[in-house]
């Protein structure tokens, strides 16, 4: 598979015919003798991955052919900051003294925890995108409401209809930088589901989607948000990724059960997201807000 669309948006891009984890061969590559040669939103993809993982250990497999693993490697750093000589250091003559650019430095690690979110954002964006295309009338109405219901559960599921088509996992790189990885559900049939509370694209669309198009989507989205969080030097409320993601989060507003870290049951309704990205969530037992930074959330249905 040669995935040009793909290759246009990526800082460089390997597909593999097959490979135990796409992380594991990115952090790889990132951190071994030829790390330079990984430069920001590298990208490593295939449609064959015999030893997936997932959040909490999970392991997540698909049959060969029908979906995607996909690691994109991430070097953030802050904007260049432009350096103006002081005037009384200048030496004698006419000439002013030359600017200078300073490199940026590398993005706090405080923001890093945006980055599980920001990449949910940003595949649960090219979903709507495919999943729209696929579901668009011929000639719309004007009060045509979507026809599928494209959310992120936070921190970084994505559902269509309740429904996980694809999950997401960061893993950190020592010195800086994170690899994160997705796997996208493509072409699945209902015998292909790993649970009873997936799906995939074909079966939400009735068509199988060119995966090349569905990656370059993401990407595409990705690099988006990921240059306005840069650029913004990781603020989410400036950059906008804070407003986004509640936008796009089918969570808030719900009641959720959360597996806390340790084994501990939080159940509640979930209120809003805190600047740091944790999930506030007003406690059922005693209506105290709690805000949580890990954890694995439930939509409860009553």
């Amino acid at each position: 598979m040669e995935f040009p669309l793909s290759r246009e948006v990526a800082g460089r891009f390997e597909y593999l015919v097959e490979t135990g984890s796409t992380n594991d061969v990115l952090v790889a590559h990132a951190t071994g003798a030829d790390a330079s040669g990984w430069p920001d939103l590298s990208v490593v993809v295939t449609d064959n991955q015999t030893r997936g993982r997932g959040r909490l250990g999970r392991t997540w497999l698909a049959p060969t052919g029908k979906s995607l693993a996909i690691s994109v490697l991430l070097r953030p750093r802050l904007p260049p900051t432009l350096i103006v000589p002081d005037e009384t250091d200048r030496h004698a003559g006419p000439s002013r003294p030359e600017l200078s650019v300073s490199a940026g430095e590398p993005l706090p690690m405080d923001q890093f925890g945006w980055f599980p979110l920001l990449a949910g954002a940003a595949m649960t964006l090219a979903v709507r995108d495919v999943v729209a295309e696929s579901s668009a009338p011929a000639e719309p109405a004007d009060d045509e409401q979507p026809r599928h219901e494209v959310t992120l559960k936070w921190p970084n599921d994505v559902l269509i209809d309740g429904y996980k088509v694809s999950g997401i996992l960061c893993e950190l790189l020592p010195g800086g930088g994170v690899v994160i990885g997705a796997g996208l559900n493509v072409s699945l049939d209902e015998h292909d589901l790993p649970t009873l509370t997936s799906t995939s694209l074909l079966l939400v669309t009735g068509t199988s989607p060119d995966p090349d198009a569905v990656l370059a989507g993401y990407l595409t989205r990705l690099r988006e948000l990921y240059d306005r969080f840069v650029s913004a030097a990781g603020d989410p409320v400036a950059s906008g990724l804070h407003d986004r993601v509640v936008a796009l989060c089918g969570t808030l507003g719900a009641a959720v059960r959360v597996e806390l870290p340790g084994g501990t049951d939080l159940v509640g309704t979930a209120v809003r997201l805190d600047e740091d990205g944790r999930l506030v969530v007003r406690d059922q037992a005693d209506n105290e807000l709690l805000a949580v930074a890990a954890g694995d959330v439930t939509h409860l249905r009553y």
